[in-house]
C-alpha cells in the first residue's frame, strides 16, 4: 500500500467515525482492508465514500456504515469459527480475518462472485477462509459443525431454523430482517443451556439475501 493509499484509507477511517461508528476494532480493521481492492474497477473511486456499490450478478456492496453495524453487532472473539452466508465481493470476508476468526467459511450463491472474491483476498486469507458455491440458506450445506459467530449478509423475512441450530453455546448470529419500512438488524445468541433469544436493532440500508445457487452466473 502506498503513503498516499495509507493516508486515505486513515481519513475513510476518521469520516466513519464522523458518521457514528464507534467501535474500536470495527474501524481498524476497516482501516487495514482497502475497500477499493474488492470494489468493481469501475466504481474503485467511490470506495471510500459510504455508499453501497453495485458488483456483478445484480448484487450489492454494503456501504460501509451498514457493514461496521453488523460487524461491531457481531462481537467477533480471537480464535472464532464463523459462517458467513453471502461472500459478495470477499470484503467482509477480509474484515472478518482482521477482528480475529480463526477460520470462515463463507458460502455464495454466485460463481463469479465467488472467484472474485477468492482473487481479492490475500493468500494468507485464503488459508483461513473457504469460500464454497452454494445456497447457504438451504440445510446442510453448512455441514453439522457449531459455529461461534454466523453473519448473513443480507435481509430475510426470517432466520432460518437450521442457522440457529448451527450456533455453538454462547455463539451469536447477526443478520437483518425484511419489513415494511425496510431492513433491521436482527441478533440472536445461544445461551449456555442451549436456548436462542432473538433482539432486534436499528435500520439498515440491505439489500434481500436471495435463496437458492446460481447455475448460470
Amino acid at each position: 500500500m502506498t503513503m498516499e493509499g495509507s493516508v486515505e484509507d486513515a481519513a475513510f477511517v476518521m469520516a466513519l467515525r464522523g458518521l457514528g461508528v464507534r467501535d474500536t476494532n470495527t474501524l481498524r480493521a476497516m482501516e487495514r482492508v482497502p475497500r477499493a481492492r474488492f470494489a468493481p474497477r469501475e466504481h474503485r473511486d467511490l470506495a471510500r465514500r459510504d455508499v453501497a456499490l453495485p458488483l456483478p450478478c445484480g448484487q450489492t456492496m454494503s456501504a460501509p456504515t451498514v457493514v461496521a453495524a453488523m460487524l461491531t453487532a457481531l462481537k467477533v472473539r480471537p480464535s472464532a469459527r464463523i459462517l458467513e452466508i453471502g461472500t459478495g465481493s470477499g470484503y467482509v470476508t477480509a474484515l472478518l480475518i482482521r477482528l480475529g476468526a480463526a477460520s470462515i467459511l463463507s458460502v455464495e450463491r454466485y460463481a463469479t462472485l465467488a472467484e472474485d472474491a477468492v482473487s481479492a483476498l490475500d493468500p494468507e486469507d485464503r488459508v483461513i477462509a473457504r469460500v464454497e458455491v452454494g445456497d447457504g440458506l438451504e440445510p446442510g450445506v453448512a455441514g453439522k459443525g457449531a459455529f461461534d459467530r454466523i453473519l448473513v449478509n443480507g435481509a430475510l423475512p426470517a432466520i432460518p431454523a437450521h442457522l440457529d441450530a448451527l450456533l455453538a453455546p454462547g455463539g451469536r448470529l447477526v443478520g437483518a430482517l425484511a419489513e415494511a419500512g425496510g431492513a433491521r438488524l436482527v441478533l440472536a445468541d445461544r445461551g449456555g443451556e442451549g436456548a436462542v433469544v432473538k433482539n432486534l436493532g436499528g435500520r439498515l440500508r440491505l439489500a434481500p439475501l436471495t435463496p437458492g445457487r446460481a447455475f448460470v452466473l
